[in-house]
C-alpha cells in the first residue's frame, strides 16, 4: 500500500509539474499585440483632432481684411532673401581671435 501511494504521489507531481510548464509557456506566447495593433494611430488622431479649433472656419468665416497682395509679396520675397544671404553678425567678445598673421 505504501508503494502505490508513493507511486501516485509521484505521477501527482510530475502531472501537476507538466501542467505548470505548459501553462507557463502556452501564456508566454500570446501576444497583446492584436490590442494594440487595434489602436495604432489613435493617439496621433486624437492630437490632431484637439489641435483643430474649428475645422469649417473657411466655409463660414469671411476673409479679413490684412496685407494688401504686393506688402505680402514684398514681405515674402525678403523672407526667402534672408535665407540666401544671412545677415553677419558682430560679437565683441571674440575680437582678434582666430585671426591670420599672429606670431608663431
Amino acid at each position: 500500500m505504501k508503494l502505490e501511494h508513493l507511486l501516485i504521489t509521484r505521477r501527482a507531481a510530475l502531472l501537476l509539474t507538466v501542467c505548470a510548464t505548459l501553462s507557463g509557456s502556452l501564456s508566454g506566447c500570446m501576444s497583446s499585440s492584436p490590442i494594440w495593433d487595434a489602436h495604432v494611430g489613435d493617439a496621433v488622431r486624437t492630437v490632431t483632432q484637439m489641435q483643430i479649433i474649428d475645422p469649417h472656419a473657411g466655409e463660414h468665416t469671411p476673409s479679413t481684411p490684412g496685407v494688401d497682395g504686393r506688402a505680402a509679396v514684398a514681405a515674402q520675397q525678403q523672407y526667402d532673401k534672408s535665407f540666401q544671404t544671412p545677415a553677419t553678425t558682430f560679437n565683441p567678445f571674440v575680437i582678434g581671435i582666430g585671426s591670420s598673421g599672429g606670431s608663431q
